[in-house]
């Protein structure tokens, strides 16, 4: 495996941050309103809209390492803005901004014949440009809802965003490298590092069958920019359809594996009971009887306005918008309820923006009695599959996808 600390050279510290205007901006007044309800009680007292440089007010989870959740208004549109996409790191040791000059890719490893190093002009000069609509939600989304609660980052329903990535498909890369026919798994280094040797440094890997996957890609662009620094710059992994642990942001190597990789990130971490979960795509030699990686994002919904609490008088309508997706094999139907879910009728769907993509909802709530009503949403998608009425419980906090009541009070 290629030094790490080589390959990072160059890159400093969070202290190194400091210096160059990448850390948040502090003391800005809580709005506690964008925090759903049922998460841990401590964190309504610690958690606050922060502002990291390039981005709008986030929810701000933990300062080191960063993790900034998106406020669930934003969900009203199924393209999440650059400046309000969820910021998420493992280790408090993050780079500093990176010079586009000194940046190089490494390709190697046992699995390769003909290992090579692509400046960002090669990514850009020698491979085919590609573009793709992809949901990237965090493996934890959600986890501070969990009951009863677990540890980790305690996110709540803003550990997501959809976005146009553009780059190259890694298959591309992969091939220009020469794959060995014993190649089992690629694996990824990132660029965040921890600040004591004992913590595992964050590397990860994917069967060899979805990186060469032509929807698995090395983006370089956003939304039409270049990443943003807190989102991966210079170059990221796009894996649609799959949690986030495998999207690498700040690649630095990739390395053809003839073997399973024994990291940390892999082998005991991001795992799921086996077969607790209707998930499709399966992490085969990463498997084994009591657990798996998790993989694919389970279809869910989340209604992003009116927020919860709403009030109106009697007869006065109030429009319902939210986003529904899945692991990529489409969202199909979203429907509502407004008893609490004794009836569920059809809500009108936005245009279908691809099969990894946020898919747009919406309906027209208006109640003839004053009362207090529970709107309810839940999405299916192409399998049949939907979204689960009571908590598939892990230790971890992963695949929250149960439905959530919002209070609308009619006065």
């Amino acid at each position: 495996m290629v030094d790490r600390r080589r390959a990072l050279q160059g890159m400093g510290s969070i202290l190194a941050l400091a210096s160059q205007g990448l850390v948040p901006k502090r003391g800005l007044a809580a709005d506690l309103s964008h925090l759903t309800y049922g998460l841990p009680e401590g964190l309504y007292e610690t958690a606050e809209l922060d502002i990291l440089p390039g981005k709008k007010p986030l929810i701000k989870l933990t300062y080191r390492p960063p993790n900034y959740e998106t406020p669930v208004s934003y969900f009203e549109s199924p393209i999440t803005a650059n400046d309000a996409f969820f910021v998420r790191y493992h280790l408090a040791d993050i780079p500093q901004e990176i010079n586009l000059q000194s940046w190089k890719l490494r390709v190697d490893g046992d699995g390769v014949t003909t290992p090579f190093e692509l400046a960002m002009a090669d990514l850009q000069k020698d491979f085919e440009e590609v573009e793709i609509l992809a949901v990237c939600q965090c493996a934890g989304n959600r986890r501070g809802l969990s009951d009863p609660h677990v540890p980790g980052v305690q996110w709540g329903l803003g550990a997501m965003g959809c976005a146009v990535w553009k780059g190259v498909r890694l298959k591309d890369v992969l091939a220009k490298a020469g794959l060995r026919k014993e190649t089992v798994e690629i694996i990824l280094t990132g660029a965040d590092r921890p600040t004591i040797d004992k913590t595992p440094e964050f590397i990860k890997s994917i069967p060899l069958w979805k990186a060469l996957d032509e929807n698995t890609i090395i983006a370089f662009a956003m939304n039409g920019e270049p990443l943003p620094h807190f989102n991966g710059f210079p170059a990221r992994l796009i894996v649609p359809g799959w949690t986030a642990t495998y999207w690498m942001k700040h690649l630095v190597t990739i390395e053809a594996s003839t073997k399973p990789f024994g990291g940390f990130w892999v082998k005991s971490a991001y795992r799921v009971p086996t077969g607790k979960f209707p998930m499709i795509q399966h992490f085969l030699t990463q498997m084994n009887e009591s657990s798996e990686p998790i993989t694919e994002i389970l279809v869910n919904s989340v209604i992003a306005s009116p927020a919860e609490g709403y009030k109106l008088r009697p007869g006065e309508p109030v429009d319902v918008r939210g986003v529904a997706w899945d692991g990529g094999y489409g969202v199909r139907r979203v429907e509502f309820s407004t008893d609490g879910g004794k009836l569920w009728r059809e809500a009108d769907l936005g245009k279908d923006l691809g099969r990894f993509a946020f898919r747009s909802f919406g309906f027209r709530f208006v109640a003839a009695t004053p009362g207090t009503y529970k709107v309810m949403v839940r999405a299916s998608n192409a399998l049949g599959q939907t979204q689960a009425e009571s908590l598939i419980f892990n230790p971890a906090g992963y695949h929250n996808n149960v439905i959530r009541p919002l209070t609308i009070s009619v006065v």
